[in-house]
C-alpha cells in the first residue's frame, strides 16, 4: 500500500551531522536527490548558528545542514529512501523526516506575504497579478522568482524611495547586484532611458530579464555577466549588495560610475557605515543618508 495519497506532496528532511567538508557532503547529497526526482531542494542550519558575510564569489555553509527535498504528488517514501541508502553508503545522517504535504498551488505561496506597496510619492510595487491600488501611479509588476528582491525589505525600500525622488529623467544606470532587477525597473518607469543589470547568480540574470518584459522595459534593459562589465560606465550605479562586497568591490564600482555621476549604496547596517563609506570617500562627495531600523543607505555624487 502507498504511504502517500495521489494529491500529497513528500517532503524529505535529512539532518546531516557536523563535518569540515559540508559543501562536498551538500553537492553530493544534491546530486543523490536530483538523480531520484526530487522537484526542489533546499538547505539551512541545523544548529540555528550564524554565517558571517561572505566574500564575493563565495559560498558559506554551516557545519551541521538540514536538506530539504520535494517530491511530487504521490510520491512513495520507502522506495526513495531505498535508492538514496544504495546511493550514499558513507555519510553520516543524524535524523530522517518523512512529511506529507496537502496540494496547494505552491508557486502562487510567495503571494501570501506581498501586497502591493507605495515607494515615495509615484511609485508602487504590485504583485505580477494583483490589481494596482492606484492606477495612476508608477506601478511595477514583480515576480521575484528565484532571485531576491520584492521591496519587503529595508534595503530594497531605501534604493526604491531614492529612485522616486532623485532619478533624473534620461539617466544611463547600472544595477549591480540586480537580484530580481526590481531596481534597475524602477528606475526605467521612472524616467531612465537605459539600464545595464548585472549579478553573479545567472538566476538573478533570467529573474530580471522576465520582470523586463512584464514591465515592457526589455528593450531598455541589458543583462549582463560581472565578467563582462569591465569598461562599462554610468551616470548612476546602484548597488543595493551587502557591505563587504561594497569594500572590496569599491574601486571596481566606483570605477563604474562617470565623474559627476551618482552612486547609491545600500545592504549595510549602522555599524557597517563607517568602513563602506571610508571606501568610497576619496573618489565621491555630497554624501547623504537614509535610514530604515538598523540599515542604512548611502548616496554621493563623483568628483569630476
Amino acid at each position: 500500500m502507498s504511504d502517500t495519497s495521489s494529491d500529497e506532496w513528500l517532503q524529505l528532511t535529512i539532518e546531516l551531522a557536523p563535518t569540515s567538508n559540508a559543501s562536498v557532503q551538500l553537492d553530493q547529497w544534491e546530486d543523490a536527490l536530483e538523480d531520484i526526482g526530487a522537484l526542489s531542494i533546499t538547505y539551512r542550519d541545523a544548529e540555528d548558528n550564524p554565517v558571517f558575510e561572505p566574500g564575493p564569489g563565495e559560498i558559506a555553509l554551516w557545519d551541521s545542514l538540514k536538506l530539504t527535498a520535494l517530491f511530487a504528488q504521490g510520491s512513495a517514501s520507502a522506495p526513495i529512501l531505498r535508492e538514496l541508502s544504495a546511493r550514499i553508503q558513507s555519510m553520516d545522517v543524524t535524523a530522517v523526516q518523512i512529511e506529507m504535504l496537502p496540494d496547494r498551488h505552491w508557486e502562487r505561496a510567495w503571494l501570501d506575504d506581498f501586497a502591493p506597496m507605495p515607494f515615495g510619492d509615484r511609485l508602487w510595487i504590485c504583485p505580477r497579478e494583483a490589481e494596482p491600488p492606484n492606477a495612476e501611479a508608477v506601478n511595477l509588476r514583480l515576480d521575484p522568482g528565484l532571485a531576491f528582491g520584492t521591496g519587503t525589505h529595508p534595503t530594497t525600500a531605501m534604493c526604491l524611495r531614492w529612485l522616486d525622488a532623485n532619478i533624473e529623467q534620461g539617466a544611463d544606470v547600472i544595477d549591480y547586484g540586480c537580484g530580481s532587477g526590481v531596481l534597475g525597473i524602477a528606475a526605467l518607469l521612472l524616467g531612465a532611458k537605459h539600464v545595464v543589470a548585472t549579478d553573479i547568480d545567472p538566476q538573478a540574470l533570467q529573474a530580471t530579464a522576465e520582470n523586463a518584459r512584464v514591465n515592457q522595459v526589455e528593450s531598455a534593459l541589458e543583462c549582463v555577466s560581472i565578467e563582462t562589465m569591465a569598461g562599462r560606465t554610468a551616470n548612476l550605479v546602484l548597488a543595493n549588495i551587502l557591505a563587504r562586497p561594497l569594500v572590496d568591490l569599491a574601486a571596481t564600482i566606483t570605477g563604474h560610475c562617470a565623474p559627476g555621476g551618482r552612486i547609491v549604496l545600500a545592504g549595510l547596517l549602522v555599524e557597517q557605515e563607517a568602513d563602506v563609506r571610508r571606501a568610497y570617500e576619496g573618489a565621491f562627495t555630497d554624501w547623504q543618508r537614509q535610514t530604515d531600523a538598523q540599515w542604512v543607505c548611502l548616496s554621493a555624487s563623483r568628483i569630476e
